[in-house]
């Protein structure tokens, strides 16, 4: 394998994002809402003050990424207000047939608040050619230093309880398991927290 850079995520590449996003995580509600919503929302992500992604590029194509938030609820927020009609109609067929879901999504930051806090990994990807070469490592320890750089001293991220593979990469990088939910369908799912050190 070539040289691998990492480096933040652009606009025009929200696409790609949304594309790996629906074909690598097969589980969670966003995925099921197709790549058409979740590119408005990753270009809601790249654009937005309160988030970000970082991508790893090997031979000028994207291999892994990472999208985080420095406040979850903010984020949401504002891709309801700015995004919200136009993702909506996208994926309305979807949405319908899933409003508990929905509901459940925009309900879970406020769920999980109190001692949690309010940064929060949204999702890493990668591709499943470099998925054990530490690549997804790699695109997680970078965006880590970026929620510390704007002041997160501590991020929380919730993964499947049977996704082990997930729980094992987030604990590899300092996370540490935090307590156990369930936001869909009585799933239940681990939410591990990373600190500063």
């Amino acid at each position: 394998m070539n040289s691998c850079f990492i480096r933040p995520a652009r606009l025009d590449e929200a696409r790609r994002l949304a594309e790996m996003h629906a074909r690598r995580i097969d589980e969670g509600f966003l995925a099921s809402l197709g790549p058409a919503f979740l590119g408005r929302l990753y270009r809601r992500v790249i654009r937005s003050p309160h988030a970000f992604a970082t991508v790893a590029e090997v031979d000028g194509r994207i291999v892994a990424f990472c999208a985080a938030a420095d406040d979850v609820r903010r984020l949401y927020r504002e891709f309801l207000l700015r995004d919200g009609v136009v993702a909506g109609c996208i994926a309305a067929p979807r949405l319908l047939r899933s409003l508990p879901h929905v509901l459940e999504t925009l309900r879970y930051p406020a769920t999980t608040a109190g001692s949690l806090p309010r940064a929060e990994i949204l999702a890493v990807v990668a591709e499943t050619e470099i998925a054990s070469r530490g690549i997804g490592s790699l695109v997680l320890q970078q965006t880590l230093d970026g929620l510390h750089r704007r002041g997160c001293s501590s991020v929380k991220v919730v993964a499947g309880s049977s996704n082990m593979a997930a729980l094992r990469l987030y604990e590899r990088c300092g996370f540490a398991p935090r307590q156990v939910i369930s936001i869909h369908d009585d799933a239940p799912s681990e939410v591990l927290v990373w600190a500063s050190s």
